[in-house]
């Protein structure tokens, strides 16, 4: 394969050294790092950044609290990043670092310009601000107040759960409404920008059509932050002092612009969803004014939460990649990771499902191939299969098509970042590969020597077979590839390309070694599961996280706004997960006089069924079918009149009137409601 010298500029967010990164901050690096490796081994010239996001009031509180300057704090936080990185052999390029004096000499002059131009002018804001998320509210966009006697908002809760707190300050302003209707000119022209699809009709119809309001973009509250060069009390918010990193990182704009000139605008950013608009919005018109190109691609993954929601420590359901890496080694994690999870949607980690990936797709279907195959060859070929010998038995042609058939899948699913679906067609290679064991049954063809050229090509078509497959997971496992070559004679610096993925290449000279060692050992389900319950219980600390950092609000002298007397704390409702799911059949329930039965496509592998006891206001349920509700997906199942109901759908009710609550049309089946 001629080699390709296309570039290839991927980024993952740069995080936010508040606290120690777990597996869900992980997924998006290793799912980065995925895309990096397999860029690659195609032959782009791949650059590869991520780093740290290092300003803010919030780090300065979380220095002085620890005695020591913001700068001592993020310099401990970003070396703890970059040493799991290497934990977890991310092949990055670049970490970048906002604190880094070229980053501060690069900020401030773009800031300059923008003012210059007159895109940013100073003014006054007055707002409801979170700490915590680093984010202005406006106060229809808290997700509760509180007031006091006389009706009046003194507080409230920020849609992440954060408590928010009233500030007034001068500030400077970026004209984001100046450029709303060219950003929204540019998403049609370009319809591959906001990937999925979902995220940019989010984008348009909650923040660009409501009216694009102007950004905040300096504060003078706190002076941990890039200064304004011609207004140094002014302190850089975050957006523009974190966004500008994925150019400033290249050398832009007072730097060597080298790296900038050949590997910008970026192919692709990587991004949690719940910093889309920020990607998609404010960067983009940032980068209008400043009068450079736009990245090719914002792509918006989901969450990887756990059963009873987000990873928090005051839940006790943080899981850290360390842990996981020393007990269970790298590739496994990183293979449960981007296999579990259908990139773009929010996935749901489970020690179970996570001992069961081991056990049954690397020990049983990838381990066991390994070892028997190397056995066999061993066994009855002396460690040598020799050349290449075409389709000698009735099962060798159906193997190779297969294969021809599920590369060209793989190749498919990875440039459409389905990195899950790419694994999908690897296994069924194995799979498949396992099956033409059993149906040709090399132990009976071994007693025969009539039978030693179907011996030999068995023989050969499994090694060359693993010598495909350790080729294709190399972007996702990035170790054991290195080990299936060595078993098999193979060199893997130089016969690993992508351009050797196909069958017939397993060379005449090879031979596999004499003995294998099992890749994966078999795990023990029950005591692995309760070890890793018992880590992550271990991760709850005597205080709570969320009051780890004292806060001058007190809720408890207020009145919450509620038409209910009692009220709930932010952590008992996030561990109701709301999701959109369609109604694919709705009708009766014998012998019940008020229950419907609902079978609906909620995103799981299978449809759902849930009850519901609204058969008074919808007489015909057939009316029902293909709406979208909104359910809740996490209730533990119960039987009803002899039938099992796997949650419940919201309805709105007032006055004994009563509403099923419907959920946009072009909501995606599965959708977290957030």
């Amino acid at each position: 394969m001629a080699e390709n010298k296309e570039t290839f500029y991927i980024t993952t967010p740069i995080y936010y050294p508040s606290g120690k990164l777990h597996i869900g901050n992980t997924y998006t690096t290793v799912a980065s790092d995925t895309l990096a490796r397999y860029k690659r081994a195609s032959g782009y010239d791949v650059l590869f950044l991520t780093g740290t996001d290092e300003h803010g009031q919030k780090i300065q509180q979380k220095a002085e609290k620890q005695g020591i300057t913001p700068q001592e704090y993020v310099d401990n936080m970003a070396a703890g990043m970059q040493e799991l990185w290497k934990t977890m052999k991310i092949s990055n390029d670049i970490f970048m670092r906002t604190s880094s004096e070229a980053h501060v000499e690069a900020i401030q002059a773009i800031f300059e310009r923008l003012l210059a131009q007159g895109d940013i002018y100073l003014g006054e804001y007055e707002g409801w601000y979170s700490v915590s998320d680093e984010e202005y509210f406006t106060e229809t966009q808290l997700a509760e107040v509180y007031k006091d006697e006389n009706g009046k908002v003194i507080g409230g809760v920020a849609p992440s759960g954060h408590e928010v707190e009233l500030v007034k300050e001068e500030s400077y302003f970026f004209r984001m409404s100046k450029y709303a209707d060219r950003l929204v000119a540019y998403y049609e022209e370009h319809p591959e920008f906001i990937q999925p699809e979902t995220r940019k009709n989010e984008m348009i119809n909650n923040f660009i059509k409501p009216g694009l309001e102007d950004l905040a973009v300096s504060r003078t509250s706190f002076n941990w932050g890039v200064p304004v060069k011609s207004n140094p009390k002014h302190v850089v918010y975050v957006w523009i002092d974190a966004l500008a990193n994925y150019i400033t990182a290249l050398g832009y704009p007072n730097h060597d612009m080298t790296r900038f000139e050949k590997y910008w605008p970026a192919s692709i950013h990587f991004v949690g969803k719940e910093i889309v608009r920020f990607h998609t919005i404010y960067w983009p018109i940032m980068l209008m004014a400043l009068d450079l190109p736009l990245p090719k691609q914002v792509f918006g993954h989901g969450w990887l939460l756990m059963q009873d929601g987000k990873m928090s420590k005051s839940k006790g359901n943080v899981v850290y990649p360390e842990m996981l890496v020393e007990r269970y080694g790298l590739d496994s994690l990183r293979y449960y990771l981007m296999r579990e999870v259908k990139f773009g949607s929010d996935g749901v980690f489970t020690p179970d499902n996570f001992i069961n990936r081991i056990n049954y797709d690397l020990a049983n279907d990838l381990g066991n191939l390994l070892n028997r195959t190397v056995s066999m060859v061993n066994k009855y070929l002396g460690g040598q299969v020799g050349a290449y010998p075409g389709q000698v038995t009735e099962f060798d042609a159906p193997l190779e098509e297969l294969i021809a058939s599920e590369l060209a899948g793989y190749h498919k699913a990875m440039d459409d970042l389905q990195f899950s679906v790419a694994l999908d067609h690897v296994w069924e290679i194995i799979s498949r590969t396992n099956k033409y064991i059993d149906e040709t049954a090399p132990w009976i063809l071994a007693k025969d020597e009539a039978s030693a050229d179907q011996l030999q090509s068995v023989m050969y078509h499994l090694v060359d077979s693993l010598r495909i497959i350790a080729i294709l997971i190399q972007p996702v496992m990035v170790e054991t590839p290195a080990e299936m070559f060595n078993q098999l004679g193979l060199d893997f610096t130089t016969d690993a390309g992508f351009e050797n993925a196909k069958v017939g290449l397993y060379p005449e000279t090879a031979k596999v070694v004499e003995k294998g060692q099992p890749i994966f050992p078999r795990l023990d389900h029950d005591e692995e599961v309760a070890y890793i319950q018992a880590q992550m219980a271990a991760s709850k600390p005597a205080i709570a996280e969320e009051e780890e950092v004292a806060s001058e609000f007190n809720p408890e002298e207020t009145t919450l706004v509620s038409s209910k007397d009692s009220q709930i704390k932010y952590d008992v409702f996030d561990q109701v997960e709301l999701k959109v799911a369609e109604v694919i059949d709705a009708d009766f329930v014998e012998g019940a006089d008020k229950l419907l039965k609902f079978r609906l496509d909620a995103g799981d592998e299978g449809h759902r069924q849930i009850l519901s006891g609204i058969r008074e206001f919808y007489p015909d349920p057939k009316v029902l079918i293909g709406k979208k509700v909104c359910i809740v997906a996490n209730l533990k199942p119960r039987k009803m009149k002899g039938q099992i109901s796997q949650g419940m759908i919201l309805s709105a009710e007032k006055d004994g009137k009563l509403q099923v609550v419907f959920a946009p049309d072009d909501a995606v089946n599965g959708s977290e409601i957030a």
